[in-house]
């Protein structure tokens, strides 16, 4: 059962740390299930 992660802010750390995630192919061990930011989706995305 993966951990359940949110990440709060999606700046330059928050980004990193979820590229890093996916390229190190630990999604089974850490699922993220929130993105918290002040901006709306179309800007983070």
């Amino acid at each position: 059962m993966p951990i359940k992660v949110a990440i709060n802010g999606y700046g330059r750390i928050g980004r990193n740390i979820l590229r890093a995630l996916y390229e190190a192919n630990r999604t089974d061990a850490i699922r993220i299930v929130a993105i918290n930011d002040l901006g709306d989706a179309e800007t983070n995305a």
